[in-house]
C-alpha cells in the first residue's frame, strides 16, 4: 500500500454513540480513500468504540500517554503521512475537509492549518456562544495570534514533532501548541474547513463555567503566561 498523503487522528473514550457518524463523514471525503488514513487513539474504552471504528475502516491504537494531548501525540507518532489532521469523536467534518488541508499545505512555509467550528445542536444558546467565540478567535488572527482547535486542525508532522507536540494540560493545549509551532512557520486560518461539534460538555458543566475557563487559559497563553490550575486531566464519559 502506498504512503497516505494525510493522516487523521481522533482520540476516543467510550464514544460508541458518536464514532460511527464521525467516521462516516471522514470515509466520504472528496479525495480518494487510499490517500488518507484514520487513526483512532482509544483510551481503553469499555464499550464498542474500538470495534465500531475498525468496522468503519479506521486503524485503532491504545492510548499510552496521559491526557487528550497525550492521545493526540500517540496518534501523530503512529501516523504514516507527512501531514496530520485532528478532530474529535463527536465532530462532523465537511466532505472537502482533507482536500482543503492538502491545498493549504502546498505552501511549504505552512506548518499548521486551522479553522472554525460550531454546534451540531440547534438551540439558541449554543449557536450564540459559538458565534461569539468564532468572532473572538477570528479577530485574533488579524494580530497573528492563533489557536489550533483540536476539533479542526492539521499540522506538518515534522514541525509538530520539532516543537514537542501537545503538552499535558486540562484545557487550552490547542492554543499552547500554536504559540510554539508558529515560531517554525506560517499558520493558516481557513474558514472553508468549518466543523460541527457537540456542545455536550457545555450543557453538562455549564456554559459560563466552561467558556470562562477556556478564555482565561487561552488569554494567559497568548500573553506568554503559564496556566495555573489545580484541575487535572480525567477521562470523562458523557451521558
Amino acid at each position: 500500500m502506498s504512503k497516505p498523503r494525510i493522516s487523521v487522528v481522533i482520540p476516543t473514550y467510550n464514544e460508541e454513540k458518536n464514532i460511527r457518524r464521525t467516521l462516516f463523514k471522514l470515509n466520504h471525503q472528496t479525495i480518494p480513500r487510499k490517500d488518507y488514513e484514520i487513526i483512532i487513539v482509544d483510551g481503553h474504552s469499555t464499550d464498542r468504540t474500538r470495534e465500531i471504528a475498525e468496522e468503519m475502516g479506521a486503524r485503532v491504537i491504545l492510548q499510552k500517554r496521559e491526557g487528550i494531548g497525550g492521545a493526540r501525540n500517540d496518534g501523530f507518532l503512529a501516523a504514516k503521512a507527512d501531514l496530520v489532521a485532528t478532530t474529535d469523536a463527536d465532530c462532523i467534518v465537511p466532505n472537502q475537509w482533507l482536500e482543503i488541508f492538502l491545498e493549504d499545505f502546498q505552501d511549504p512555509r505552512v506548518v499548521a492549518v486551522t479553522g472554525p467550528d460550531g454546534p451540531i445542536e440547534k438551540n439558541w444558546k449554543s449557536r450564540l456562544t459559538y458565534f461569539i467565540l468564532r468572532c473572538f478567535i477570528q479577530g485574533l488572527t488579524l494580530f497573528n495570534l492563533y489557536g489550533t482547535a483540536g476539533t479542526n486542525s492539521a499540522f506538518r508532522k515534522s514541525a509538530f514533532i520539532k516543537c514537542g507536540g501537545y503538552k499535558s494540560l486540562p484545557h487550552s493545549d490547542d492554543v499552547e501548541i500554536a504559540f510554539r509551532i508558529k515560531k517554525l512557520g506560517k499558520i493558516v486560518y481557513d474558514i472553508r474547513t468549518f466543523v460541527n461539534l457537540s456542545v455536550r460538555r457545555l450543557e453538562e458543566q455549564g456554559y459560563v463555567n466552561v467558556v470562562s475557563k477556556w478564555l482565561k487559559g487561552d488569554i494567559n497563553i497568548l500573553l506568554g503566561r503559564e496556566i495555573k490550575t489545580k484541575e487535572q486531566y480525567a477521562k470523562h464519559e458523557y451521558k
